[in-house]
């Protein structure tokens, strides 16, 4: 028989949370039965170890309520699970009673209020998803001490304050993107171990070049829409990354892979990054360069890419760059995109930009001379 704390809270946490219409996921919950054999519950022995609240089919309809603080009467839980629906209210504060927890997912919802500190006592805790919901306040550091954290994600909130240091060696992922979160980095606020990185739509700023130097295990990098600034450390292009993510921020200064960029996606648009476009990187697939103040001449290796077909995407537009060598009578292939306008030159050819690039096509001769100057 299940334990009778268990078998209470699972009574009050049932009485606070009903399926939404389209739903049935509590039409197993008939506490004249046995409380293992309900949809989500597992049990060893007669402690439930799993609870997984709702339907996981992916559309089905979730559920709405609240979730009870008679949760942390599960003492033996070690993963615990909302599937995306209409649950509102706070996290409540007994989760920090669940020692043995070491997944927590509840994502998808509109749960409210401030990350309950107490998380920070489940030294046990690996994975922590309070994704795309409500949560304001500020990330309390007690998380960012959990020994075995490999995944954080903690995105599509509200959360503000500054990034606290994570110093779980075995980190893998910290996914903040879309929130209110200030402030600067700090040099070892992750450890290298990290593979996936979001900070984007923030408020970050300053610089990041020592920050990244160390992160050399990174294979999705996205720091777009902060404020950070100086330069982008030329390391960053020999990472094994998926993708590279620096747009829309303060960032200055040449750029200067270390060698040959095999990163298919590169997006380093509106910034203030200068000097002459490099060579290496040519190979490159999807490369964003506009919005910036490059000059000089596109190197001969990014046109042979681009007719070839193996550079898919080149937007150079509103830069300073004074030429290219493109045969106008040479077609560009259809599945590839060039942008040019608004430089220092006339485009050789007049290819489809976006219509955020404006109908200029050359920039104002006055402009090219102060600038060059």
């Amino acid at each position: 028989m299940l334990h009778p704390m268990d078998f209470l809270a699972l009574q009050s946490i049932h009485k606070s949370l009903t399926d939404i219409p389209g739903s049935f996921y509590f039409i197993s919950w008939d506490f004249t039965s046995d409380p293992c054999n309900f949809a989500g519950v597992y049990c060893s022995g007669d402690r439930v170890i799993a609870l997984n609240l709702g339907d996981p089919r992916a559309g089905s309809p979730g559920l709405f309520g609240h979730i009870d603080p008679a949760i942390g009467k599960l003492t033996a839980l070690a993963e615990f699970t909302l599937v995306p629906g209409r649950v509102t209210g706070p996290l409540p504060p007994t989760i920090s009673q669940l020692r043995y927890l070491r997944f927590l997912a509840i994502s998808r919802n509109f749960i409210s209020g401030e990350i309950p500190a107490g998380i920070g006592q489940l030294k046990g805790l690996r994975t922590l998803d309070l994704s795309y919901n409500q949560f304001t306040g500020k990330i309390p550091w007690s998380i960012g001490s959990l020994p075995a954290l490999t995944n954080v994600i903690l995105c599509h909130n509200k959360l503000s304050g500054s990034i606290p240091r994570f110093g779980s060696k075995s980190l893998t992922r910290l996914d903040l993107k879309h929130n209110y979160i200030s402030g600067t980095v700090l040099q070892d606020f992750v450890p290298p171990s990290i593979r996936y990185l979001s900070l984007s739509w923030n408020r970050l700023s300053g610089p990041v070049d020592r920050v990244l130097a160390r992160l050399y295990r990174l294979n999705y990098l996205d720091l777009s829409l902060n404020r950070f600034s100086g330069s982008i450390p030329g390391i960053v292009f020999a990472f094994p990354l998926s993708n590279l993510q620096l747009q829309r921020n303060l960032f200055t200064g040449p750029v200067l892979p270390v060698h040959q960029a095999r990163i298919p996606i590169v997006d380093l648009s509106f910034n203030r990054l200068s000097g002459q476009i490099s060579p290496l990187l040519a190979s490159v697939q999807v490369l964003y360069l506009n919005n910036n103040r490059f000059m000089g001449q596109v190197p001969s290796v990014f046109v042979e890419r681009l007719l070839e077909a193996s550079l898919h995407v080149l937007y150079l537009q509103h830069n300073y760059l004074t030429g290219i060598s493109l045969n106008p009578t040479v077609p560009i292939p259809v599945r590839c995109s060039l942008c040019l306008q608004y430089n220092c030159m006339v485009p050789p050819v007049q290819t489809p930009c976006p219509l955020k690039a404006g109908k200029q096509k050359t920039r104002p001769t006055g402009q090219c001379i102060e600038w060059k100057g």
